[in-house]
């Protein structure tokens, strides 16, 4: 048989976060069903509320809804399998769902860079060219930003995956993550992995380093042109239009930081498995709360939705 079918019948095995304390997995599957819940439920609010308000039609908040929409995405890929495998005390999966995943984190990973870098630069453009502002970031060009997203996501995942799929895997199948890691799973192939390390690599500088340097730069820009602002409410007033979004944008690459870093330093799976979580679990469940808890207009839009919803509710019940 040949080595390409071999893989077809494969399976891999993920980590289980609580194996060594079987006692305890009952509280951490509701702790991470309940995060996951509250990650989808803030998200969407944030969606609705955007949606629901023509006031927050504006770039800032169109990118901001496309965020939250990729955020319930990231999560939804990881989270429910890693329940599952908490449930049924099994860590096999299956090789066509790992690489599915694979498809799916990679592809919703480098939407969640390149949307956060085209917020960056909406924010740049806002303090530092405000007088031109609503020529630059026009509704057509918003658009396309947001296209060119997701086609570099949409090929970066599809190059990945099909390099994987060239792949042949023997025995060892063991990832030390809860969920298919794509250097992981490439470095578990006892076939030839030169050119999806170097595609890595590769991938890894030009979609993560490049947007990187394009936020820093923003922000460099941005901070000049605070400063050079005479009132101190000015100053106030720009800082805490870009405040929001530097805490996720900090959160995001620290917590991505983290989990490279620490697969490096380290050889603890468990240690690795943690890092991974923040990145990829704990991030998109804050992000709603960092961007509606200092905004006052997605304040009052979140307190209209929520009070159409109750109304809706009091009207359903039987009279």
């Amino acid at each position: 048989m040949e080595p390409g079918n071999d893989t077809q019948l494969s399976e891999f095995f993920l980590l289980e976060l609580s194996e060594n304390q079987p006692q305890i997995q009952p509280l951490i599957f509701g702790l991470f069903l309940s995060m996951y819940l509250v990650t989808v439920t803030g998200n969407l609010l944030i969606i609705m509320a955007i949606t629901a308000d023509s006031h927050l039609h504006t770039p800032m908040y169109i990118f901001l809804s496309n965020l939250s929409f990729v955020d319930i995405c990231f999560t939804s890929t990881t989270v429910p399998q890693m329940l599952v495998t908490i449930h049924t005390q099994s860590k096999a999966i299956t090789y066509a769902n790992c690489i599915t995943q694979v498809y799916f984190l990679l592809l919703f990973s480098v939407l969640d860079i390149f949307l956060l870098t085209v917020m960056a630069y909406d924010h740049y453009v806002a303090i530092c060219h405000p007088l031109h502002y609503m020529i630059i970031m026009n509704t057509r060009r918003c658009g396309l930003m947001i296209l060119a997203c997701w086609i570099i996501g949409v090929i970066n995942s599809l190059l990945h995956t099909f390099l994987a799929l060239r792949l042949s895997f023997c025995t060892d199948l063991e990832i030390p993550h809860f969920y298919c890691e794509l250097n992981q799973v490439v470095h578990h192939a006892c076939s030839d992995i030169s050119l999806n390390d170097m595609v890595i690599y590769i991938a890894a500088m030009l979609l993560v380093v490049g947007p990187l340097s394009g936020i820093l730069y923003s922000y460099s820009k941005i901070v000049s042109s605070i400063c050079a602002i005479s009132s101190v409410q000015g100053k106030y007033k720009a800082f805490s239009t870009c405040a929001s979004h530097l805490s996720v944008v900090s959160l995001f690459y620290c917590t991505l930081l983290g989990v490279y870093l620490s697969s490096a330093v380290t050889q603890n799976a468990q240690a690795t498995a943690l890092a991974s979580l923040m990145y990829t679990v704990v991030t998109p469940m804050l992000n709603p709360f960092i961007y509606s808890l200092r905004n006052n207009d997605m304040k009052k839009a979140l307190k209209i939705v929520l009070g159409r919803v109750t109304r809706n509710r009091l009207t359903d019940l039987p009279s």
